[in-house]
């Protein structure tokens, strides 16, 4: 068994909460811009501490004039926009929890979720969300209120409803009521996406978030500070967005939001954040696709080139810094190529952080080195997002840094990571068994296979309830793998299989961006998809020596001996995919059964 611990550098009293740095915000830096509104694409209106208060109190009179309670729950179906971050406070204002929802969710998920919770209220965004509501309210009669962001026509928008509704009460009631919130009361009941089984809803009390915004913004002073910008496109109905958005808010990092992922690199060409957070499958696309343009304008070798001295440059801080020969070369492909990358997300950004899956350790060097460090982190929704983190000042690519303050995290006997401190939720909502079955003395056993090196820095690889054991009972982790092949421009998704089998194998599914060009390059008709592809040669060649890539990373009997390319992606709609673009091995599994099936049809072990 191994454990690390850092001590705690602030800590949390028992009449604090979120609406704190609403309030102290508006009182002590009133005229300090914290958020900036997108009016129009390109336009931004700013807002002030002082303002945002105002709107806070104003929304929340509303809230407290339809009868929304202390201790009540009121779900938030939208995109990420500022009307998500000004309702989340409003219903943290009256003393309420929120019960966020992801926009993409079915008509059963969000019925789930609001039975489960016994919402009284639920705010949407659309129509189409109405409707999805609408249709899940039968049999939930707690279910009192629903308000639309966006409007029906002729009619008002939930902001402007529920404003007018609370005229008549008094703002006073509502700094009563927020003034009455205490550390350990329900701040947010989070749902857990989930790859199998109904998801389960993570109870996090205000301790949890303030305990974690203060441990975050002690690790990351150069991102998190008045001096410093965020855009926000990730779902606020994570946990991983909502600590990011409390964050900002408690040091008045100015936040902008991104409804439209399609308009991303237009909004953060004229936001021009400082910092940016993702999911790793964003980092994997910017440089996918900026490989591949490249390589289809006939500049692909100038690319590598520049690729691998970035890496080669990374690495060698680490080990005793870059020669003078290595940092000539870096000083003209800064010029060349890495200045062009850093102005895809507008100019600015001095680093990402990045959660929800690894990065893999060769795209984490490359981003380092082209001047945009990805700092990782590692976190679940029952540990308030980051439970580790990397820093500016303490970065070890590879690795998801260390246990933020306050903090422990602990390898056990069997290789799980298990972690302990005031960011690990309180219990699973009416759900006792789980709750007993995931915290045993305090520590929250997290499901994830890790490694502790001495310095604390914590490496995951691979999930507990993942591990393939081959019929030769070789455990694998298949994340080592499937990390290293998305890192080819061609790889949309993968998922490694092999349990119970003779030997490894994997499908694979192909980016439907990249392959135009590559089609063009290597003579295959315009037009052509990975459907009318999965058996051409010069295809599976290409995946072949990708698959070939990510066995250097692992023994000879963990490396996969066969592969099926498949003739669609992994998406969210299909169901494959969570909301956090984490792969439904299940669902895959089961979809893709005949797949798999002929790869080990007649197969025998190999020697």
């Amino acid at each position: 068994m191994r454990e690390y611990s850092v001590p705690a550098t602030a800590n949390v009293g028992d009449e604090e909460n979120l609406l704190d740095a609403v309030y102290a915000n508006a009182e002590e830096h009133g005229s300090v811009v914290v958020y900036r509104r997108q009016l129009s694409p390109g336009e931004w209106s700013d807002v002030t501490c002082e303002h945002f208060a105002e709107e806070v109190v104003a929304v929340a009179r509303g809230l407290v004039a339809a009868g929304v309670r202390p201790g009540d729950r009121v779900a938030l179906l939208s995109r990420t926009r500022y009307e998500w971050s000004l309702i989340d406070y409003a219903i943290l204002a009256v003393g309420a929890a929120t019960v966020p929802i992801y926009e993409t969710s079915s008509a059963e998920q969000v019925r789930w979720v609001l039975s489960d919770s016994g919402a009284v209220a639920a705010v949407v965004e659309s129509d189409r969300h109405a409707a999805v509501v609408d249709e899940a309210r039968a049999g939930i009669p707690e279910l009192r209120h629903v308000w639309r962001i966006e409007p029906a026509a002729g009619a008002r928008g939930a902001v402007e409803e529920l404003v007018a509704l609370g005229a008549d009460t008094p703002a006073e009631e509502v700094r009563a009521r927020s003034a009455a919130v205490r550390a350990d009361d329900l701040a947010t009941l989070i749902y857990t996406s989930g790859t199998t089984g109904r998801p389960k809803g993570c109870e996090l009390t205000h301790r949890n978030l303030v305990s974690e915004v203060k441990g975050t913004v002690s690790m990351l002073p150069e991102l998190l500070s008045e001096r410093g910008s965020v855009l926000l496109f990730l779902p606020l109905a994570h946990v991983f967005g909502k600590v990011i958005q409390c964050g900002a808010l408690y040091t008045r990092t100015v936040v902008g939001h991104t409804p439209d992922v399609k308009q991303l690199l237009p909004d953060l060409a004229s936001f021009r954040p400082t910092f940016i957070l993702s999911a790793p499958r964003v980092f994997e696309k910017v440089y996918n696709s900026a490989r591949q343009r490249a390589h289809d304008s006939g500049k692909g070798r100038i690319f590598d080139a520049a690729a691998e001295t970035a890496i080669a440059w990374s690495r060698a801080k680490d080990t005793g810094g870059p020669g003078l020969a290595l940092r000539l070369r870096h000083a003209l492909f800064d010029r060349l190529v890495y200045g062009k990358l850093r102005a895809v997300v507008g100019g600015n950004v001095v680093a990402a952080v990045s959660g929800a899956a690894p990065l893999g350790e060769r795209l984490g060097h490359f981003f380092r080195g082209v001047g945009m460090p990805v700092l990782e982190g590692y976190g679940l929704t029952e540990t308030t997002a980051g439970v580790t983190l990397n820093a500016l000042t303490a970065q070890r690519v590879g690795t998801v840094g260390r246990p933020v303050p306050g903090h422990s995290v602990r390898i056990g006997d069997d290789g799980e990571v298990l972690v302990k401190g005031p960011i690990v939720f309180r219990r699973y909502w009416r759900n006792e068994a789980a709750t007993t079955e995931a915290l045993e003395d305090g520590w929250f056993h997290t499901g994830d296979i890790g490694e502790l090196d001495d310095a604390g820095f914590l490496r995951i690889t691979g999930r507990k309830k993942e591990l393939i054991v081959t019929a030769g009972g070789k455990n694998v982790a298949p994340a080592v793998l499937e990390d290293r092949l998305r890192a080819h421009p061609l790889v949309s998704q993968c998922m490694v299989v092999g349990d119970g089998q003779p030997f490894v194998a994997a499908l694979v599914t192909i980016d439907s961006e990249a392959l135009p060009g590559w089609c063009e390059r290597a003579g295959k008709p315009a037009g052509s998809t990975a459907a009318d592809l999965v058996d051409d040669p010069d295809l599976r060649a290409e995946i072949a020596a990708a698959v070939e890539d990510a066995n250097q990373a692992v023994s000879r009997a963990e490396q996969i001996r066969e592969f099926r390319i498949l003739p669609v992606d992994f998406t969210e709609a299909g169901g494959e995919m969570t909301p956090t673009m984490k792969v439904k091995r299940a669902v895959v599994a089961s979809t893709f059964a005949a797949d798999i099936a002929s790869i080990y049809s007649g197969a025998k072990t190999p020697a």
